[in-house]
Parts: structure tokens; sequence; C-alpha cells
């Protein structure tokens, strides 16, 4: 694919529950990768598929990546009583700790019913696994996102959640690349900054993310190194995506931002968009806007480099002809939860 043809390296999030012609219009125009929905987005089964095909008729791209922030407990968007509750990622952290082999099941099975519920309705992608290591003293903003305190146990639980979703034909994406469990502040509402050695983060932080460097995608986190790059965020680091992401971690696939709405960042949203793109993302996401704003960054954006259109290429999931049937993966997964 040449550079005029690549789509526009953003991920755009829409206020409604339908595309209006106007942002139709933006969206043929622009031609961004990809569309992400939240629980503004999601009404009922048929509201959200219809979002989808319109999305994708829009871009004329009938596997444009169409995301979700999906990871269960307090943090999914297709709510219940519309759609099933899925347990929080420290849920099947607990059972880990009572049954290794039941933890490990569970988190597969987890991540293979959200896939399903998922891929039932076009979206092919998961904001999911978390794996970030919580430590005592950061921001609750983890929490029970986390699915434990140990990276070893987090590494294998995220590893299971994953298989799960590949196994549904969803991609995931991991997050908060490299790590977001020391942040002693919401990197929503400030700027996390953590001052912790490289050494002693290859053992902690680092460690899920480099045992699962094989995901398809990874999402970067808004959070200071201040041993590589004391001034600017992983997501606008040059620094820190070369040096920590690429080569300490070892990490190959398609990076993600975190959403350039978030106040860890400063500037324009354009500038954000620009900034992050610069510091070697393949992807901006900006999850929230309409057609005016999603004007001012298409502009500071540019179409995918080569490079991450192979990545994306490399990152396609296959669609399984049978991913199963979602109420038995649930069945299932109560019981392991209730020991």
């Amino acid at each position: 694919m040449t550079s005029a043809r690549r789509p526009l390296a953003v991920i755009f999030g829409t206020p409604g529950t339908e595309l209006t012609a106007d942002q139709r219009a933006f969206f043929r125009d622009a031609d961004p990768l990809g569309l992400i929905l939240f629980k503004r987005n999601c009404e009922s089964p048929d509201q959200v598929r219809r979002l989808c095909a319109q999305f994708r008729d829009a871009v004329g791209r009938a596997d444009a990546p169409i995301l979700v922030d999906h990871e269960g407990g307090e943090h999914q968007r297709l709510d219940p009583p519309v759609w099933p509750a899925f347990p929080s990622p420290a849920a099947f952290g607990r059972v880990y700790a009572r049954d290794m082999a039941q933890g490990l099941e569970a988190a597969r099975l987890g991540g293979l019913g959200i896939g399903q519920v998922l891929a039932a309705h076009g979206i092919s992608v998961d904001c999911a696994p978390l794996l970030d290591v919580p430590v005592a003293g950061a921001d609750p903003v983890i929490g029970e996102r986390a699915f434990a305190s140990d990276p070893e146990v987090v590494a294998l639980l995220g590893g299971a959640f994953v298989d799960g979703l590949l196994a549904a034909g969803v991609a995931p994406v991991v997050k908060h690349i490299p790590g977001h469990g020391r942040a002693a502040v919401d990197s929503h509402k400030a700027r996390p900054v953590v001052e912790t050695s490289l050494e002693e983060l290859d053992g902690t932080d680092f460690l899920p993310f480099r045992r699962l460097a094989d995901c398809p995608w990874a999402m970067v986190a808004h959070v200071v190194y201040a041993a590589v790059d004391p001034e600017r965020p992983a997501t606008t680091s040059a620094a820190v995506i070369e040096q920590v992401v690429r080569q300490r971690i070892g990490y190959p696939g398609v990076l993600v931002s975190d959403c350039i709405w978030m106040d860890s960042l400063v500037g324009t949203l354009a500038e954000r968009c620009r900034d992050v793109l610069a510091a070697g993302m393949d992807v901006a996401l900006a999850s929230h806007g309409d057609v005016e704003t999603w004007t001012d960054i298409a502009a500071q954006s540019r179409p995918l480099t080569e490079a991450a259109w192979a990545r994306l290429e490399a990152a396609r999931v296959p669609v399984p002809a049978d991913p199963g049937d979602v109420a038995d993966t649930l069945a299932r997964l109560g019981a392991l939860l209730k020991g």
C-alpha cells in the first residue's frame, strides 16, 4: 500500500450512537485508521452493529479496526443488563491465589467471553488486558483493574486472558506499556513521574510486557520515566519509545497512544497528536470530540508509515469459524469463581 492510500494514523471516538451525515463525510475524506467505542456509543446490540458498519462504510474498509476498552469489572463499555457482566482482572488473581490452574483458566475464559461478545457486534480490538503492576502508595486508578501485585502472576494471567481474546478472533491491546502501576497520580488528571531506576523496573513493571511482547497491539502510558526522559511522558518521548519499549522490553508490535485528551499531556489536541506521532507512536488515540475537533487533529496527523502499516497487517487476528457460545463460557467461568 502506498503512503497516499494508507489510512490516517489516528483513531477517533464519536459522541453518539449513530454517525451523522457530517461525521460520515469527515470519516470518508480523512480516512482515520479506526474508531473506539465507549458507553455513550452502546445502547443495544443492533445499534452497536449498525454504528460499526456505518464507520466501516464511511472509510471504505470492511476490516477497519473498531476498538473498545472492555476489561471487565467496572471497566467495561457494553454494560449490564443489556450485556453480560464480566469479573474484574483482580478477581482472576484471587482465584489464582487459591488454585493456580483454576486462576489461569478463569482468566482465559474471561478473555474468551469478552471476545465472544465483542466479535458478535463487529468490534475487532479490545484495549485489554491491563498488565500494570500496582505498588503501595500509587494512585488507586489501577485498583481492581490489575490482575495482581506480583509481576510474574500478572504476566501469567494476562497471557491467559490474551489467549481467550485471540480464540474469539479479537486482537488484544496490552496496556499501559511500559507500566502505569507506580504512578502516584492518575494520568487522566495530571502528569505522573516515575523516578525508579531502569534496573528495578526491568524485574517489575517491564516484566509482564516483555513476557507478552508477541501481543499484536500495545497502548503506551502518559507517564514520565525520569531515568530516561525527565521532561516528557512515554507517549511523547522518542527516547522512551525507542530505548525502553522497542529495545529494553523488546516490543515489536503496533503502538497506540493512550488518549490525547488526558491531562498528562500539554498543548492543543492537534499539537498532542503531532507530538505523539513524532515520538514514534504508530497511532494516536483521540477518544472524544466531533468534526470540528477531529479536523484540527487530522491536520496534525499523517498517514500510517510503511512500518506501522506492516505492523498492523501482522496484527490481524484470524476470525474463528465458531467462536463458541458466550453463555457456556460464562457458566464455566462462574463455576471457577465460586470455587
